[in-house]
């Protein structure tokens, strides 16, 4: 993130998914402002005692905390957050969390719950590597970042479970037990 030259070029601090009692499930740092796992964990715990009793519910809410701006939403029992400099425009980091949670209930089919999300934390953490790589949002559509981690083409009438890696593995798995057993 350091080598970013341009200014005008919006960066991501951070994007973190936490349960409803402020405890980590996926989370992902660009730059150095947190440099240590309890430094991160300092932060989590700060952020989700700043922002936990606010009703971001519906609508996603955009808060000022320690010179960052925090964009988040609460769904079911869990918290998205999304996380920039105070120079950042809050519009662009509200579309990051937008991109954030729509592509993960594209793939999960509308089950955005702790259980699900921890049974597909691959899923999750490809979404957060698709969305934003090294603090640069690469893109905002849900569409496309489900699409692209579920290895589909954009012509593909395949659902996008179908086609993940799990499900690819399992058919790998399923091919080998049968030509070992003829």
């Amino acid at each position: 993130m350091a080598d970013i030259v341009d200014p005008t070029v919006p960066v991501v601090k951070n994007m973190l998914l936490l349960d409803s009692e402020g405890k980590r499930i996926a989370v992902k740092y660009y730059g150095s402002d947190w440099p240590t796992v309890n430094a991160q964990a300092t932060y989590e715990k700060s952020v989700f005692a700043k922002t936990n009793r606010t009703l971001a519910r519906g609508e996603a809410e955009i808060t000022m905390f320690d010179d960052v701006i925090v964009v988040y939403k609460f769904i079911g029992d869990l918290m998205f957050f999304v996380t920039g400099s105070q120079d950042e425009n809050e519009l662009i980091l509200c579309q990051v969390l937008q991109g954030f949670y729509e592509s993960i209930s594209l793939l999960l089919r509308s089950a955005v719950e702790k259980k699900t999300v921890l049974e597909n934390l691959d899923l999750v953490l490809l979404v957060m590597d698709e969305t934003v790589d090294g603090g640069l949002i690469l893109e905002t559509d849900p569409a496309t970042i489900a699409s692209r981690v579920a290895m589909r083409g954009p012509d593909d009438n395949l659902s996008l479970t179908e086609q993940t890696f799990s499900r690819a593995l399992a058919t790998a798995k399923e091919q080998l037990a049968r030509s070992l057993l003829k």
